[in-house]
């Protein structure tokens, strides 16, 4: 018998593939067959699927990508006007103003005016305040912004006798209560009882 080279080459390549087919089919047998299987059921729900649409789309439901407009605010009334509170009136004088008129009218054209705070000598205007009220027990200082700093601002309504009249940095003298003042006034003059300069302004009243 006679075998060619194209048989032998059929036979060798048989001789491989067989022992290769056996060894898969060992391989992925089932493992035993005579095992009873056991069934599994599922149950599931049916569902339901909506298919949106834009034509479906509520129109509510643009509504909240619109632009939000807040609402305007309610008007707030008017506040009730304040209640008018009345200036306090000024306290009642601790001394009496007729007094200390007629007391400072003794010194009027007899004590020039000066530096001093004494009748003997001279009086400054504050020299002539100060003279004056010590004699009724009041105590004041020199220099007529720092007599009037101890005293009370009033109106030219609420002034009587007695009280100061003050023009600030200036000069100081006493309200007569008649719309004249007793006061020293300057160089070369005595202590005078006249009406107020018109040139210097309105006068501050003050009540110690």
């Amino acid at each position: 018998m006679t075998v060619t080279r194209k048989t032998a080459a059929g036979c060798a390549i048989a001789a491989l593939i067989v022992p290769l087919a056996a060894t898969a089919a060992f391989a992925f047998a089932p493992a035993d067959v005579t095992t009873p299987r056991r069934a599994v059921s599922l149950v599931v729900d049916p569902q339901h699927y909506t298919v949106a649409s834009v034509a479906q789309e509520p129109v509510t439901a643009r509504a909240a990508f619109d632009v939000y407009t807040p609402p305007a605010p309610a008007p707030v009334a008017d506040p009730a006007p304040a209640a008018t509170t009345a200036a306090p009136a000024a306290a009642a004088q601790s001394y009496s103003g007729e007094a200390v008129v007629a007391y400072a009218q003794t010194f009027v054209g007899v004590v020039p005016y000066g530096w001093g705070a004494d009748p003997s000598d001279s009086f400054g205007c504050d020299g002539l305040v100060q003279y004056v009220f010590g004699h009724f027990g009041i105590s004041l200082p020199r220099g007529a912004d720092n007599q009037a700093a101890l005293g009370t601002v009033i109106s030219a309504d609420e002034a009587r006798a007695g009280d100061l009249v003050w023009w600030p940095g200036r000069h100081i003298g006493i309200w007569d209560g008649a719309g004249g003042i007793i006061d020293s006034p300057d160089w070369g003059r005595y202590v005078e009882h006249h009406a107020p300069w018109a040139s210097s302004g309105p006068p501050i009243f003050i009540r110690l």
